[in-house]
């Protein structure tokens, strides 16, 4: 039941087999180049477009922008994936949930970039995903009829997508013999067998943001974190580097507000209503071997699951919720006790053993920036799972363009729809969008990424970059050592991220390009390793 091979998407520099490649040319961010870049940038030439935020759809469209051949440059006040990018569920969703909701569009939209990201863009970082839904007693007859129509529905947008059948099988039933062996720690008592699908799921989705970051850095756009947007104008920003506390201005023909819950600090007029997305984190060993993930009804819920989703690192995620949040919008949202409660509860309505408060090693939450379209001082409330996941973008009366609304899946649309609009401001000129068919740094056909000479666990989160991850590790012994036991990221992947992926501390490092700090006892432990990392890539910079 593993996935099938995808098509080759274009080939990328420096992924032929054999070699030992260093980065795609002119991909690499470091600290050396955000200072040289940003110090060109600030009070200097005016730039096409200034995109503000680099999560994945901001980071979409400096590359979208940079690709059309336009002048970029893209700020964020902390780091790359800093917000909601790096906390979703890591699935990239062919877009089932929406059919129910009626919202065809959306769902057609889904399923087509879920097959771009899979067959063309990303296909090291994309890979298919089982998942069960097991039809206990709680899963009445009707109800499994019902989800099996929307897996078959669901097969029908794949096929509406031109996704090929080899990129995500087809759906099936399965008995309980077979649900048993996919879910072994499924309550056997009154299991009546269970329903398999698939979806797309992202390796890391911090990576993804990485690599759509670097591949804009490749086509010349700069990428400036640390930079944060104090005030929009039409013509630009003034901004503060949060590193020194100096403040400039960058100017732009064209600004392009990206910055997903914080887009209405930056422009008037844009109503955010947040919705938190909480996510609790297991050991494996707590629910045992899972070859695939699993789909949990919501008791009482016709349309509504908790996701077990395995994630290869010794972890295991389980998630989410669908809350409002009111007030003001932390950098780092807090998960509260009610949903931990509530993911534990579900979860333990199909386990043979229940999972306890104290199995939970970490948990997270992300804020999903969905456009608040209720009226003013109308005091409608209602709940966030029934807000439109559709997209917008929006001109402020100043010029200023803002997109958001959407969702992770569909971040290259969101960028090429907020760059269309700003070549339709007439203040830049530029051609049609080529981000459908240009791969990310990485990307490779499968023939090409099965025959590259390092670990799978590398290829399948650095892609053809993976050999030289791995040369990193060679040249030094202490290097190719786990940065903590019982995890399997390397001080290899700590030195390649710092060079090579803009990776500035140890927030950085554990957070973001890597998710050892998803675990705070593990954030703990990897703590000096990474400081010794950071102390020796400041040393070598220091002998030049």
């Amino acid at each position: 039941m593993s996935p099938a091979t995808p098509p080759p998407p274009a080939p990328v520099p420096g992924s032929a087999a054999g070699s030992v490649p260093g980065p795609v040319p002119g991909s690499s961010l470091s600290a050396a180049r955000r200072s040289r870049e940003l110090a060109e940038t600030v009070g200097g030439p005016v730039v096409d477009v200034l995109v503000v935020g680099l999560g994945a759809t901001g980071a979409g469209a400096a590359l979208d922008a940079a690709a059309r051949g336009l002048t970029v440059a893209a700020v964020d006040a902390h780091d790359l994936a800093f917000g909601t990018s790096r906390f979703s569920s890591k699935l990239i969703h062919g877009g089932l949930r929406y059919l129910a909701s009626a919202q065809l569009d959306v769902a057609h939209e889904s399923a087509v970039e879920r097959g771009v990201l899979m067959e063309r863009t990303a296909p090291h970082l994309v890979r298919a995903q089982p998942f069960v839904l097991p039809l206990t007693p709680l899963v009445s007859r009707g109800q499994s009829a019902l989800a099996w129509a929307g897996f078959r529905a669901g097969d029908g947008l794949r096929l509406a997508a031109r996704t090929a059948r080899a990129t995500l099988p087809a759906p099936r039933r399965l008995s309980a013999v077979e649900t048993r062996h996919l879910a072994p720690a499924l309550r056997t008592h009154g299991l009546r067998g269970g329903l398999l699908s698939w979806d797309g799921r992202l390796t890391d989705d911090a990576r993804l943001v990485t690599a759509i970051a670097r591949t804009a850095a490749a086509h010349g756009a700069r990428i400036l974190t640390r930079v944060r947007a104090l005030r929009l104008t039409a013509s630009g920003a003034r901004i503060r580097d949060e590193l020194t506390g100096e403040e400039g201005e960058i100017r732009a023909r064209v600004v392009i507000n990206a910055s997903g819950v914080w887009a209405g600090d930056l422009v008037d007029g844009i109503r955010i209503r947040p919705s938190r997305g909480t996510h609790l984190v297991l050991r494996s060993d707590r629910l045992g071997p899972l070859p695939a993930g699993l789909h949990v009804p919501v008791p009482g819920e016709t349309n509504r699951f908790v996701l077990v989703l395995p994630q290869g690192d010794g972890r295991v995620y389980v998630g989410l919720t669908d809350e409002p949040v009111e007030g003001d919008i932390p950098d780092v949202p807090d998960v509260p006790e009610t949903d931990i409660g509530f993911l534990l509860d579900v979860l333990g309505s199909v386990l043979d053993a229940p999972v306890q408060r104290t199995d939970v090693v970490g948990a997270f939450a992300g804020l999903r920036p969905l456009l608040d379209t209720r009226s003013a001082g109308s005091g409608e409330a209602g709940r966030t799972s029934d807000i439109s996941r559709r997209h917008a973008v929006l001109t402020s009366s100043e010029g200023v363009i803002t997109v958001v609304g959407g969702k992770l899946t569909t971040y290259r649309r969101m960028a090429e729809d907020a760059v269309d609009a700003a070549v339709a401001t007439r203040r830049v000129t530029a051609g049609p969008s080529p981000t459908a068919a240009l791969p990310l740094v990485g990307a490779a056909s499968p023939g090409t990424l099965g025959s590259l000479r390092a670990p799978r666990r590398l290829v399948q989160r650095y892609g053809t970059e993976a050999p030289a991850v791995q040369a990193l590790a060679a040249r030094d012994p202490r290097s190719a050592e786990p940065v903590l036991p019982g995890h399997p990221v390397t001080g290899a992947e700590l030195l390649w991220a710092v060079r090579h992926e803009g990776a500035l501390d140890e927030a950085d490092l554990l957070d973001r390009r890597t998710r050892i700090g998803l675990v705070p006892a593990d954030r703990a432990a990897a703590l000096d390793a990474v400081h010794d990392v950071l102390g020796e890539v400041s040393a070598q910079m220091g002998e030049r």
